[in-house]
């Protein structure tokens, strides 16, 4: 027996046929197929040793046997820890990547300690581990590559194909319909959503990305008859009493279920498990520079900051003396802005206008506008005027990646209209960012490119890596000399 769990008549259902079947002609081997995986790697593991050792000029004997059934077991442990094995269809290849160097720099390092601490390590050649070690992932993530290639080509031509229901016409039951219908190498194919609302304006949308197929009852006769394969569940997380119950009446079906939390719980911009003792919990709001992440960030902002103080030296000053000879006033300007945790720092800048306003209402520049001068209108369109910020890097006050700090006036008053605006000071400030690597430079005249500025910055801190700064780095070298926005 299903349970009603709707609360008024359900509309009129578009039903799924018979001649279109849920599931792909892989489902039926799924296990199997994993099992294959997971022994293919290995494979991978050992012919990346031997053919290392082949091209040092090494035989293979008993000693190697043993590093690669070692080396073998240490990666598959190793992969299973990071979860490399579990249903990749809808994780971006990237992240499968950073798995597999997750997972082959555990047992490099791993191998590397035993052979020191049992003293074996003088008895195999160093070139020929050294060449294992770098072949092995790179063979590793070859053929991933491959696999993908050919499931995606599979998936167009509409074979292994899993069939998607999402329960939820709300903004993040369109944000995952979205997600699905444009990505179409993970072979989803969306049937449509289910929602228990009627359909007028105001309560659900009436440009709907997908067919709204009727209700939860709908969905669950659907279920049973195995014509879905994957159910998304995208209802307001204070709607726990019936999410429970139609979590409960889906686990008389075959379809796999995830749920989707709401934006609330999951704007979650850094969101990972901790735990309180032995209470679990997930943080919400917090900096993604933690532990060597930290340390690694601070390394990257004092060698860049000093190549480029160290390169810049004498451009710099003869930017202060154009300055000072051109206009009235002093070379350099400090304004207030707020940083880490929101404490207020002083930034160092070249001044560029006539006047050095800190305090009160500070109008944003414009385009052409009157209170800049012609050596400033010069530096701000090649942003030569932000140089000092390199100053507040090394005091550490700032970074050389993250997102722009604004007047202290401008927080205050964006920080009131822009929903998690204060959360982009869950890091250091940068002298560039994800944002303005992104073209969102110059005049904010209207909240929406506020909120838009806001979300790239929000981004970048949720996906931070070392190789993600040296892009925008690279991009705001690319951009900053001709930017139109910078004026």
């Amino acid at each position: 027996m299903i349970p009603n769990l709707s609360q008024t008549e359900p509309v009129p259902v578009r039903r799924l046929t018979a001649e279109h079947p849920a599931g792909g002609f892989i489902r039926p081997y799924q296990r199997q197929l994993s099992v294959l995986g997971r022994a293919i790697d290995l494979f991978w593991v050992i012919a990346t040793l031997r053919v290392s050792m082949v091209i040092a000029g090494w035989d293979w004997d008993l000693r190697h046997t043993l590093l690669a059934a070692v080396a073998a077991i240490i990666f598959y442990l190793s992969a299973e820890a990071v979860h490399m094995y579990d249903d990749r269809r809808s994780q971006v290849l990237r992240y499968d990547v950073r798995n597999l160097a997750t997972a082959w720099g555990t047992t490099a390092v791993a191998v590397l300690f035993l052979g020191y601490a049992l003293k074996v390590s003088d008895l195999y050649s160093r070139a020929a581990v050294m060449m294992w070690f770098a072949l092995a992932p790179t063979v590793l993530a070859a053929w991933r590559v491959v696999v993908r290639t050919g499931l995606t080509q599979a998936r167009t031509l509409g074979y292994n194909i899993r069939r998607v229901a999402i329960v939820g016409a709300s903004e993040q039951g369109l944000q995952v319909a979205r997600a699905v219908t444009g990505a179409p190498w993970m072979g989803l194919k969306l049937i449509g959503i289910f929602d228990d609302r009627s359909p007028v304006p105001g309560r659900i949308p009436l440009d709907l990305p997908t067919p709204l197929l009727g209700k939860t009852d709908d969905l669950l006769h659907e279920a049973v008859r195995g014509r879905v394969d994957m159910v998304y569940v995208t209802l307001p997380i204070n709607n726990t009493e019936r999410i429970g119950r139609l979590l409960n009446a889906l686990s008389d079906t075959t379809a796999s279920v995830y749920f989707v939390p709401d934006m609330f719980l999951f704007s979650m911009f850094n969101g990972r498990w901790v735990r309180i003792g032995e209470l679990p919990a997930v943080s919400v709001f917090e900096t993604p520079f933690y532990g060597v992440g930290g340390w690694i960030k601070r390394a990257e902002d004092i060698v860049l900051a000093s190549l480029v103080l160290v390169a810049m030296a004498i451009p710099m000053l003869a930017i202060a003396a154009a300055i000072r000879l051109t206009s009235t006033g002093p070379a350099l300007f400090r304004q207030r802005r707020y940083g880490l945790d929101g404490r207020e720092f002083a930034m160092w800048k070249f001044r560029t206008m006539k006047l050095c306003q800190d305090d009160g209402d500070i109008p944003q520049a414009t385009r052409d506008d009157p209170r800049v001068t012609r050596v400033g209108a010069f530096l701000r369109r090649t942003s030569l005027d932000e140089l000092p910020q390199f100053i507040n890097v090394l005091a550490g006050s700032m970074s050389v990646i993250g997102p722009r700090p604004h007047a202290t006036a401008h927080n205050e008053h964006y920080r009131r209209l822009v929903r998690h605006y204060m959360v982009r000071h869950k890091v250091r400030p940068g002298i560039s960012g994800w944002a303005q690597a992104s073209g969102w430079r110059g005049e904010t005249d209207t909240i929406e490119k506020m909120e838009a500025r806001v979300e790239y910055d929000l981004w970048y801190i949720r996906n931070w890596s070392l190789l993600l700064d040296l892009k925008i780095v690279l991009m705001t070298l690319r951009h900053g000399w001709r930017d139109r926005n910078a004026y």
